[in-house]
Formats: C-alpha cells, structure tokens, sequence
C-alpha cells in the first residue's frame, strides 16, 4: 500500500500493526473482513453466555451447600 494520507471518514482496518484504506481493498478481502467481525462477535457472545451459566451454577451450588447443611 503507498503511504496516502487516510481521511478521518475513511474506513481503515488495522490489522497486525497496519492500517488499510477499506475502501482500497477487494470484494474478496471486504467479505473476509465482515467474516471475522462476525466470528468475533459470536466469540464475544458465548463467552457471556459461558460467565452467565458459570455464575449460575455457582448460585446452584451456593443453594445446594445451603440445603446440605441439614444433614451435617
């Protein structure tokens, strides 16, 4: 890529220490773009939805601890 000067309206992708001009870039490599802005979306979702189920099963075993002490 030739060193243009990036407008701030411009989209740029940085992607490992460098920047591109999005609108310079192929169909191709856009597509590829939008692919990975989706799988990091996903990732980011199930990782909420693995601290929810985590807190969840703890409150669980919080009530579950609670109920055993009857037996002690």
């Amino acid at each position: 890529m030739t060193e243009q000067k990036i407008q701030k309206n411009t989209p740029v992708l940085t992607f490992e220490g460098k920047k591109y001009n999005v609108d310079e870039l192929s169909d191709d490599t856009k597509e590829i773009i939008k692919g990975l802005k989706i799988a990091e979306t996903q990732l980011k979702m199930y990782e909420d939805t693995l601290k929810l189920l985590s807190v969840g099963r703890n409150s669980i075993a919080n009530q579950l601890r609670e109920k055993l002490k009857n037996y002690e």
